[in-house]
């Protein structure tokens, strides 16, 4: 079959900037999904977004369908006719169906059938069809209606092309009759554009001052960000949103350096990047130590013949937004940071709770008590915990939401306080999503934990647990991050104390009664996803989570030496003779012995394992102690021989009760060596 490529572009007001590129990856997808489902196969598609165009270019589509051949199965012949041979309605109802005669319809078989021929239709009377589909289906939360017409798009259209080759196709989509006319930039060729053939789409508008390709723009402003960034001493900070974001907003991107004034350098350089990124999409440079140089580059959608009256708007307009910033900056430091604390204590954290204030001390309280036990400075962590909250009531957290914690480091740092404590009032809120930075300090670390445990303990405490769609006090992040500063930090602190204590601070604003367990089980269930993510099967997980350790680094611990011990070749037979064990142990009669009695041995294989076992239990138990799993697993593997020998030799259920018990009390010296790392029965 021959084939043509095939153009549309959809002409519209100025499309949302940060939705433009899913607009043009949706309707590439949807004009995909309608060709393949019409079963028009082509070489190569590709789409182009810019600000006021939607386009897709489809290389060499097949001008025809295939013809096919539709087979439909009808009724059984019993049910398609009576005894007497006459057609059922059934029988008349399939050839309805199927548009013919009963006589034409295929009797040879046990059902009825018919086949017919359908000849493929042409692409040009499919294309309209398939377009319209797509936009329709575009993801848009929110549509417009403009003028008198009832048609809904994100933005008013303005124009259409569908060129199939050299052929227009003849439509209306949109209130827009197709042709093959474009047009240029709204300012530098503000005229009609003759789309020249579908494959020279993107050339004819560069010849109007319009790069429509997406990624193309995209590509030339990182470039040239990075240039004039470099003849400034310095490098930008290019966020990938911000760059998205700015290259839906051009057409033809020219970037520009423009400057601030020094004096605006006092202020924390994050809220000056934050306002100029967020507010005015500009792209902000450092030095080389990471100091915010007085420059940043803005980019312009036209090529001026006198730049610098764009480099004189953009700063008169970046002017005042800089002012604010220090403005808020100087009156939060005419007090002292601890003060704030006094607006916190009518700010409420939660109805039941008690106020921000309330929290503080909290936290306060208990990031004392976790420092002393990872070996930080118990003082500097309450004294941190007490001002972890008071930057929320200053005025530069007021207009830059985004500054908290960091607003809070400068003013302690005004104030005179140690450098961890100003750094722990940033530090709380780490890690701020899945994989972003851990505290530094282990000051930071501690108000960090009690602050997501004083969370999790809290919002528990008072039933509000959430559910899977509802998380409102992001109680999994919370989770997750107390697991991922204890076990990526390398630090040691038991949970249940932990958590006791927490409980302990409320009183009797929570429900107490079975708290403990409930937070401890959401925390250590994150673990689960956690290993998943890792590479680690769930058996290991559940095998350690079955001697329920109390310490995340401990719990982790265990799971790599389970691990690790999983790829023994003793491995398998161990975990299978841990099953038995465990089974036959749970059916015993009364208390199982402590000790085992040699003079009730009658067999050599249990001299053998009871020989084994107190050997290893030398070895094995000052390992487990001293928390090096791996060497532990690694000697209990050597009693497979000897636990082998005694399943084959020895009925632990022998008649002789004396006997009998004293088998199950060396059977439970076995299990408890191992349970000393993890319930390995579960990997059998």
């Amino acid at each position: 079959m021959s084939t043509r490529d095939f153009l549309v572009e959809l002409g519209t007001e100025e499309l949302p900037p940060k939705a433009l590129k899913t607009l043009g990856e949706a309707f590439l997808a949807g004009i995909e999904k309608g060709l393949k489902t019409s079963g028009l196969p082509y070489r190569a598609s590709r789409y182009y977004a810019a600000p006021r165009r939607l386009a897709v270019l489809i290389e060499q589509l097949e001008e025809q369908q295939a013809d096919r051949i539709q087979n439909l199965d009808g009724p059984p012949l019993q049910a398609a006719f009576d005894k007497d041979g006459n057609p059922t309605q059934a029988a008349l109802g399939f050839a309805k169906k199927c548009g013919v005669e009963l006589s034409q319809i295929d009797q040879s078989g046990p059902k009825l059938k018919f086949s017919q021929s359908i000849p493929g239709q042409a692409a040009a009377g499919l294309l309209p069809g398939i377009v319209e589909t797509s936009l329709n289906e575009l993801p848009i939360p929110k549509r417009m209606r403009w003028g008198a017409r009832k048609t809904e798009f994100v933005r008013p259209s303005q124009w259409l092309v569908m060129l199939f080759g050299d052929e227009v196709i003849d439509c209306e989509i949109l209130a827009q009759q197709s042709g093959r006319v474009s047009r240029g930039h709204r300012f530098h060729a503000n005229h009609d554009v003759r789309i020249s053939a579908p494959a020279n789409y993107a050339e004819d508008l560069r010849g109007a001052y319009v790069i429509a390709d997406f990624a193309e723009r995209r590509a030339q402003i990182a470039a040239r960000i990075e240039q004039l960034a470099a003849e400034q001493q310095g490098t930008a900070i290019v966020p990938p949103a911000l760059l998205d974001e700015v290259s839906a907003l051009v057409e033809w991107p020219v970037p520009l350096v423009c400057s601030f004034e020094e004096r605006f350098l006092e202020v924390p350089q994050e809220a000056l990047i934050i306002t100029m990124q967020d507010n005015q999409k500009y792209f902000c440079l450092l030095d080389a130590g990471g100091k915010l140089l007085p420059r940043f580059i803005t980019v312009a959608n036209i090529e001026s013949k006198d730049p610098i009256q764009i480099i004189s708007g953009n700063e008169k307009v970046v002017r005042p937004r800089l002012t604010d910033a220090e403005f808020f900056f100087k009156q939060d430091k005419k007090q002292k940071l601890e003060t704030f604390n006094q607006r916190l204590a009518n700010v409420v954290f939660q109805a039941q709770l008690g106020s921000v204030f309330d929290k503080a001390q909290r936290v306060s309280a208990l990031a004392g008590f976790i420092a002393q036990r990872i070996g930080g400075d118990a003082n500097r962590a309450a004294r941190a915990g007490l001002l972890c909250k008071c930057d929320l009531a200053s005025e530069m957290v007021g207009e830059f939401p985004e500054m908290q914690g960091i607003a809070g480091y400068y003013y302690a740092k005004h104030d005179g306080e140690a450098e961890d404590v100003a750094l722990a009032l940033n530090e709380q809120y780490m890690p701020r999503g899945a994989g972003a930075e851990l505290p530094s300090t282990l000051t930071g670390a501690a108000v960090a934990l009690a602050d997501k445990l004083d969370t999790l303990v809290g919002i528990f405490g008072i039933g509000m647990l959430p559910t899977g769609s509802k998380d409102p006090y992001a109680l999994r992040r919370a989770a997750l991050g107390v697991l991922r500063i204890l076990i990526e930090k390398q630090l040691d602190l038991d949970l249940v104390e932990t958590v006791a204590f927490a409980i302990n601070q409320f009183g009797d604003k929570i429900k107490a009664a079975g708290l403990a367990p409930q937070v401890l089980d959401f925390i250590f269930d994150r673990l689960r996803a956690r290993y998943e993510d890792e590479g680690v099967e769930v058996a290991v997980y559940q095998a350690v989570r079955a001697v329920s350790p109390t310490s995340p680094l401990d719990f982790d611990q265990r799971v790599q030496a389970v691990q690790a011990f999983r790829a023994l070749p003793q491995a398998a037979a161990l975990a299978a003779a841990n099953k038995r064990v465990s089974n036959l142990l749970s059916k015993a009669e009364g208390q199982v012995a402590a000790s085992v009695q040699a003079h009730h041995f009658d067999n050599p294989s249990e001299f053998a394992l009871n020989a084994a076992i107190q050997q290893a239990e030398h070895a094995v138990q000052p390992l487990a102690a001293a928390r090096q799993y791996n060497l532990a697993l690694s000697q209990l593997a050597n009693l497979r021989e000897p636990v082998d020998a005694f399943f084959e030799a020895v009925l632990v259920n022998a008649e002789d009760p004396a006997v009998r018990a004293n088998r199950y009390a060396l059977l439970a010296k076995l299990r408890g060596l191992f349970l000393g790392v993890a319930d390995i029965s579960v990997l059998g």
